[in-house]
């Protein structure tokens, strides 16, 4: 084989923006979107804690958009099986725009509402528990099914680009001129979210219009849930990293008190886990290629326990080192970004369509409302000890969860892409 030739099969797979317009619209209007999404995280963030001056306070934040999210990620899977996937994004894609125009005001008012914050972030949660599903279902209608991996690496790569520039402009902008500027720049972005969705086709479920939202369809997607050991495993073993160890609820206590910065730190800490998921997208060529998926899963969120647990020890053991505490989250985000990309694609390629949006929308009450949920945990147990003993403690919780998982389900770590079983 060339050097060429091995060189391909280690870079990144982009075949999905090349073949499909549609799709590649989809992606380039998320991508820039993500930019100040990820400005206003930071923003929130570093305002309750300006507000309180407390961990726990900015874990509230996760906590306050959990229920809206599971609700919303219940009936919102629902109305996608239901009605017009494209629709269903435009909408509720205009229903986070609107969010966003909120905070911008909030922030001008001089309100300094925690309340207040905390009641947005419960609006934005519902919103995107039923755009994400639907943004997701569509993509076994926009691409052919060996093309999914490569396309679900480029959504986290897009996702990890605005979580990597966001954080990072967010925290010079925070310094310089306040969350006002912050929050405006994400309104002013998250048009091109709404261009990309008015510009995709038509995507109605197939066969005509599906069963109606409700709860009995909500209960029919969560029955077949149930029966799908694959589906179900993905889910369980992506809680065990998001509940027990996701950090980022520490970031503005640990960029403060432990690493003796300011909000430029506090970005620099919220960028890092993309970082990494940038640099494992860039050598992610092989990442179709992979048949054994669940393997890959588990190995994939035990590299992220660890490294978690390694920010606390560092943090206690060379204090004021940030290199090193950045490089560890780093690599948590690279271990991230793989075990998103294969959970992405069983779910698409082992899922029923009529079945797709409702099992989508249980993605995304996992995918965001875990870490949401894991912001309170990971925040109480700061207030119980300190900030690096609490990434110590996730970060073995993590590994606990996840071997009491793969030995409860061991054939998961036999999935095989030639048969995707659910």
């Amino acid at each position: 084989m060339s050097f060429l030739a091995r060189v391909g099969h280690v870079v990144s797979d982009i075949r999905p923006l090349r073949e499909s317009p549609a799709f590649r619209r989809l992606w380039f209007g998320q991508t820039i979107s993500q930019f100040g999404q990820q400005m206003t995280v930071i923003a929130i963030a570093f305002q309750v804690y300006g507000l309180t001056g407390s961990s726990f306070k900015v874990g509230l934040v996760g906590l306050c958009g959990l229920a809206p999210l599971v609700l919303g990620g219940l009936y919102g899977g629902a109305l996608v099986d239901a009605y017009d996937r494209r629709l269903i994004a435009l909408w509720s894609a205009v229903g986070l725009w609107v969010c966003s125009g909120l905070l911008v005001a909030q922030a001008y008012a001089d309100v300094e509402s925690v309340g207040l914050l905390y009641a947005i972030v419960a609006l934005q949660a519902a919103f995107f528990a039923v755009n994400n599903p639907a943004r997701s279902a569509m993509l076994p209608r926009l691409l052919p099914a060996e093309m999914l991996p490569a396309a679900n690496a480029l959504g986290m790569a897009s996702f990890n680009l605005g979580f990597t520039v966001g954080p990072l402009v967010g925290g010079l902008v925070i310094g310089w001129h306040g969350v006002e500027v912050a929050y405006t720049i994400d309104a002013i972005t998250f048009g091109a979210a709404l261009y990309a969705l008015v510009r995709l086709p038509s995507i109605p479920p197939l066969g005509g219009r599906g069963s109606a939202p409700g709860l009995r369809s909500v209960v029919e997607g969560l029955r077949f849930l149930a029966s799908a050991p694959n589906l179900r495993m993905t889910f369980i073993v992506d809680l065990c990293a998001m509940i027990f160890a996701q950090p980022r609820a520490l970031f503005p206590a640990l960029a403060i008190t432990v690493y003796a910065g300011n909000a430029s730190t506090l970005g620099l800490l919220q960028a890092a886990p993309a970082i990494g998921s940038l640099v494992a997208f860039a050598v992610s060529g092989s990442v179709g290629r992979v048949r054994r998926q669940g393997i890959a899963i588990v190995v994939a969120i035990a590299v992220y326990g660890v490294a978690v647990a390694a920010v606390g020890v560092s943090a206690i053991g060379l204090p004021g080192v940030l290199w090193l505490g950045v490089t560890f989250l780093a690599l948590s985000g690279a271990a991230d970004m793989i075990s998103a990309s294969y959970r992405s694609t069983i779910l698409q390629t082992a899922a029923p369509d009529e079945l797709r949006g409702r099992l989508q929308g249980v993605f995304v009450v996992v995918v965001a409302g875990g870490p949401r949920l894991g912001d309170f945990v990971i925040g109480s147990i700061a207030a119980a000890t300190n900030e690096e003993w609490a990434m110590i403690i996730g970060g073995v919780l993590c590994l606990a969860g996840l071997a009491t998982a793969t030995v409860l389900q061991r054939r998961f770590l036999t999935y095989d892409t030639r048969n995707p079983t659910p």
